[in-house]
């Protein structure tokens, strides 16, 4: 393949190697997307009982096992981010390394975050089965305690989720590698899931309504993962702005 540009804006060469990594960071998104789902909305409900601590703390002993399943997908959340966060720096910064670099460090900050909420969960589980580890001397509001802690974690995360989604938008839109409805998807999803995030501490009774404003977020991370799993990158970048010129021939 050969191609030319003109404007010192065009997008860069698209290569054998680019499609690999595109198609390499599809798939860790997909194991991030997965373990989350797994981790925080399928496991979490069937241990943590927002108004019962007794009951949170029975279901920690009764369900030992998924309880450590559920520690061990919250690393997996961690590790995954990690590692697509990487993918996604090496995929985009010959794009613009500043915005690549951005997307990479909010990802990373993300995953401190969820690693956080790990070793709470951790701790929760040392509690519910050493009773001696509680302050108080009562296990089960410690246990309640840790797992909202958890979930502030995750809440507080939200913010930097949310700025992961803006760079990896205007990436999507500067390298004309994807659609360029994918990138608006991105960069409007990231800037709700950020509303969503200082909001769901303003006003906590509208906790219903605010979730809906992270839909675009999953609807939009689907949609890229997606596309790099099938597709890689577009063997001949559109355009990525007025202005800009680029002709690629193979």
């Amino acid at each position: 393949m050969t191609t030319t540009t003109t404007g010192s804006s065009a997008p860069p060469d698209i290569d054998d190697d680019l499609v690999r990594v595109a198609r390499t960071t599809g798939l860790i998104y997909l194991a991030f997307f997965v373990v989350g789902i797994l981790g925080f909305l399928v496991v979490r409900p069937q241990l943590y009982v927002a108004d019962d601590p007794q009951g949170t703390l029975d279901n920690l002993l009764d369900s030992e096992a998924l309880a450590r399943i559920g520690i061990v997908l919250e690393l997996g959340i961690v590790l995954s981010q990690a590692l697509v966060a990487v993918w996604f720096y090496r995929l985009f910064r010959r794009v613009d390394r500043v915005a690549a670099g951005a997307l990479a460090g909010f990802g990373l900050v993300n995953a401190v975050v969820i690693l956080s909420s790990a070793g709470v969960l951790a701790t929760a589980l040392d509690v519910a089965q050493d009773e001696s580890l509680s302050g108080q001397g009562d296990p089960a509001a410690t246990v309640q305690m840790l797992y909202a802690l958890s979930g502030n974690l995750w809440g507080v995360g939200a913010l930097f989720f949310g700025l992961w989604l803006i760079p990896m938008g205007w990436l999507v839109l500067r390298s004309g590698w994807m659609p360029r409805v994918l990138g608006w998807l991105l960069v409007v999803a990231g800037i709700l899931y950020l509303g969503s995030a200082l909001l769901t501490y303003l006003f906590p009774d509208a906790a219903s309504a605010i979730d809906l404003m992270t839909v675009p977020a999953s609807v939009g991370e689907a949609w890229i993962m997606g596309y790099l799993v099938i597709f890689g990158v577009r063997r001949r970048a559109a355009t990525p702005a007025p202005g800009r010129e680029s002709a690629a021939t193979r």
